[in-house]
């Protein structure tokens, strides 16, 4: 049987070797083998776990629940349906993550159009007259009505330094409108 350094298999992982030796301390890693001086040996099978672990990892699972759902699984199929209920419960959470992510890039999308018209006209300005402001595609409605309800202190420092424009003030103001 062919084995595995933590080095090697954290090479493989594309992890760091210390982030093997925290999963272990954790008791992530029950399935690894170890020498007679204590050394652990990787086999390939242990890849597998590995690789689920960064997984469960990477969708914000927390490590207490990953050692949950490792020592299920050591555990047998008696545990089955608690493995299943933690990984839908996962999904779930991934999905949600997920949608966040999209309402994201709808306003970094609406973003990026808001800057380059202004860009290509050389001035902010365009957005906030009527008569020359550029049509806003339809594609992107949605992510200018998302920047407008996550960015309440962007309209209030908007307010206040339209007000403070109307005194006089020589205060700079930013010129995107909708931040």
């Amino acid at each position: 049987m062919l084995y595995y350094t933590i080095g090697e298999m954290a090479d493989i992982l594309g992890v760091a070797a210390s982030t093997l030796r925290y999963y272990d301390k954790e008791g992530l890693l029950p399935f690894v083998e170890r020498t007679s001086g204590g050394i652990r040996r990787f086999k390939e099978s242990d890849l597998e776990w590995l690789v689920t672990i960064e997984h469960l990892k990477k969708t914000g699972m927390p490590i207490r629940d990953i050692k949950v759902f490792i020592d299920w699984c050591m555990a047998g199929d008696t545990t089955i349906a608690c493995r299943l209920a933690l990984i839908d419960r996962q999904r779930e959470a991934v999905r949600a993550q997920i949608a966040q992510l999209e309402d994201t890039m709808k306003i970094l999308d609406y973003k990026h159009w808001y800057y380059q018209t202004a860009l290509d006209t050389g001035t902010c300005a365009v957005h906030e007259q009527a008569e020359t402001a550029p049509r806003l595609p339809e594609r992107l409605l949605e992510g200018r009505e998302l920047a407008c309800c996550h960015s309440a202190c962007a309209a209030l420092e908007q307010a206040r330094a339209h007000a403070a424009c109307s005194r006089g003030s020589r205060r700079p103001v930013a010129c995107d409108s909708d931040d």
